[in-house]
């Protein structure tokens, strides 16, 4: 059974928890969030957004998000996993389930937050379906490469909060704070920069 870090949540939703996801290194991956939850290893990290994120925002959209609130959900998952790598159990679970069902109990938060009572969560249209196939072969190296490359040619502004966002780990009121921006402006920075990273790196998907 997949590991969930946040439990089965207020409410007494089943905890169901999503198919195993294909990885193109399911060892590698695991080495990677070893390294995030140990030393805070930002290329690591870097690896992991690279592979997942675009595979998330497919996810949510798959699930009928909107393509703004799709972006915001796979973003928090993300950071997520940056806070809370040291809960991965690969005994439990592979990365891709873990990471999945984290972005699972994301949605079900932000309907019950929309007050949708007719939300269903053990609807099987929750559970993701595994990516196309990747390289099993593409270590996990080279991601990070392509990953480092495509965020090193964000423009500065954009740049600047994605590294507070997911390296840093603030929030985005604090961002807006530090940055002296209002809140929108870091959200619209951040969804920009996700689309440039999903566009430059579409070809791993």
């Amino acid at each position: 059974m997949a590991q969930d870090p946040r439990g089965a949540g207020p409410g007494g939703i089943p905890d169901r928890r999503p198919t195993a996801i294909m990885e193109a290194d399911p060892k590698a991956m695991a080495l990677l969030i070893e390294a995030i939850a140990k030393r805070k290893d930002k290329t690591a990290f870097a690896s992991l957004f690279g592979y997942y994120a675009p595979r998330l925002k497919s996810y949510l959209r798959r699930l009928k998000v909107e393509e703004k609130q799709a972006e915001d959900l796979a973003q928090e998952v993300m950071l997520t996993v940056w806070r809370k790598a040291e809960l991965f159990d690969p005994a439990k679970a592979s990365v891709g389930t873990w990471i999945f069902t984290i972005a699972r109990n994301r949605f079900i938060d932000a309907k019950r937050r929309e007050k949708r009572p007719e939300l269903d969560p053990d609807d099987p249209s929750f559970q993701p379906e595994a990516p196309r196939a990747a390289d099993a072969e593409v270590a996990a190296g080279e991601i990070g490469i392509r990953v480092r490359a495509a965020l090193s040619a964000l423009p500065p502004d954009q740049a600047r909060v994605v590294t507070l966002s997911f390296i840093d780990a603030l929030p985005h009121s604090e961002i807006a704070a530090q940055l002296s921006i209002p809140l929108g402006t870091v959200k619209s920075r951040l969804r920009l920069a996700f689309a440039r990273l999903r566009s430059a790196l579409e070809d791993m998907q």
